[in-house]
């Protein structure tokens, strides 16, 4: 098996870094299999180490293999550079294998547990191969071809919040809590959070910060609240107080409930891309990325369902300029892949954002010339990319205003906002006037 998985010219072993195996969940698998290997290549993209990656030979040869993710991996014999992808930015690890990569607060996390500190930079193998292993998608790295050892134990959500706490503050892990620390390493986003097992449901816990200074997690939760009360796809949450903090609990959209050979219920797991991957470009150079580009992706790339994908990615795009998300980056966006076509996840991470004047911008561009300002009158002009005439972009933009306005008070009852919070948070994040204004 080793002999099998080592890298051909180009991507050595040695050079300060051991190889990572890394492994994968076929579509309807329990249990994973070797896929390939990552190895440092000579050189350097923005100051990181290069990884190149190879498949098995005895991954291609199973039945049923898929590649890991087509337009940068196709499932072949070469070996692959992430600087050389055709009509991709070059990066230090394809795409595909970064977005199972722990992100800000997972590397905040794994900085603490191998390092003792929150703020040092660990190397792209450090973080893979120290992560946890019930991360987000169908992926997980193993130092071993051939023998399997799942990076996880059981943690207490009160022990997560703990965690979270220490983390925040840089505080050391004590050892009874280094098991709860494992489950917040492998989870993407900036604010502390971490993946929950509750019986058969497979969950996100984010977490308060010290630093909040308006009720941010129900904010998120009322913002997924009246998605799912628009008709957006979401996955279901509730909002609860652990040791006197607000919680939000989020059902994982990535797992997907299977049985073993015995009867036993398990969890399967689905492969995921973030747009930043689809979109082929870095996480520096993602800012000049749009809506519109996403759109033209959808038409003319391999995805299911174009024309409902196509509204339901508008929808999103007019929901979070109504609910003041500005913070619509693309690792917040997300399809399933399944080794043929891309499929887009349901929604997540649709957090309002503080604001100190009503001007605001989205994360990523709107329209194709890359005019981001927080405003319907955008959205409606950009309505073409999405395959949507001016009088249907208008019926989603009413619905959805209708819907936030109407049910606003129901939804902010579900996420026990108060009534000071909610004048906080009303005309402020959510139908900002700003979103109303006419052209500058």
């Amino acid at each position: 098996m080793t002999s099998d998985l080592t890298p051909a010219a180009g991507a050595r072993p040695g050079g300060g870094a051991d190889p990572v195996y890394v492994w994968v969940w076929l579509p309807g698998a329990i249990a994973p299999v070797v896929a390939g290997v990552l190895a440092v290549a000579n050189g350097l993209v923005q100051g990181q180490p290069v990884l190149a990656f190879r498949y098995a030979s005895s991954y291609r040869a199973r039945p049923g293999a898929i590649s890991l993710y087509t337009p940068e991996l196709p499932l072949s014999d070469a070996v692959f550079d992430p600087r050389r992808a055709p009509r991709r930015e070059p990066l230090a690890l394809a795409g595909c294998l970064r977005d199972a990569a722990p992100d800000a607060w997972g590397r905040r996390v794994m900085n603490l547990l191998l390092a003792s500190s929150p703020d040092i930079e660990l190397s792209e193998a450090a973080y893979l191969l120290g992560s946890g292993s019930d991360r987000i998608g169908a992926l997980d790295f193993q130092a071993a071809p051939d023998r399997y050892v799942p990076r996880d134990e059981v943690a207490t959500l009160e022990q997560l919040l703990q965690v979270a706490e220490l983390v925040e503050a840089g505080a050391a892990l004590p050892p009874s809590l280094l098991a709860a620390a494992q489950h917040g390493t492998s989870i993407g986003g900036a604010r502390p959070k971490a993946l929950l097992t509750d019986g058969d449901r497979q969950l996100i816990a984010k977490f308060s910060s010290s630093t909040d200074s308006r009720p941010v997690v129900k904010a998120e939760g009322v913002a997924m609240v009246l998605a799912a009360r628009v008709g957006l796809s979401v996955p279901a949450v509730q909002l609860r107080r652990v040791a006197g903090k607000d919680v939000l609990i989020v059902e994982r959209f990535d797992r997907v409930p299977t049985t073993e050979a015995g009867g036993t219920p398990v969890a399967g797991r689905r492969l995921m891309v973030s747009a930043l991957t689809v979109l082929g470009v870095s996480e520096m150079n993602s800012r000049y990325s749009s809506y519109a580009e996403l759109a033209e992706t959808i038409r003319t790339g391999p995805w299911r369902q174009v024309p409902g994908t196509l509204r339901e990615l508008y929808s999103r795009l007019v929901f979070n300029v109504c609910i003041g998300n500005n913070d619509d980056h693309l690792r917040n966006h997300a399809a399933f892949w399944d080794g043929s076509t891309l499929e887009l996840t349901p929604a997540y991470d649709l957090a309002p954002q503080m604001r100190s004047t009503n001007t605001s911008s989205q994360a990523i561009g709107i329209t194709r010339d890359g005019a981001r300002a927080s405003q319907l009158r955008l959205c409606r002009e950009v309505a073409a990319e999405f395959l949507l005439a001016s009088v249907e972009a208008d019926a989603i933009i009413d619905h959805i205003v209708s819907t936030i306005r109407d049910q606003w008070d129901e939804a902010c009852d579900q996420v026990f906002l108060t009534s000071t919070e909610r004048a906080e948070l009303m005309g402020r994040e959510f139908l900002n006037p700003y979103i109303e204004y006419p052209n500058p």
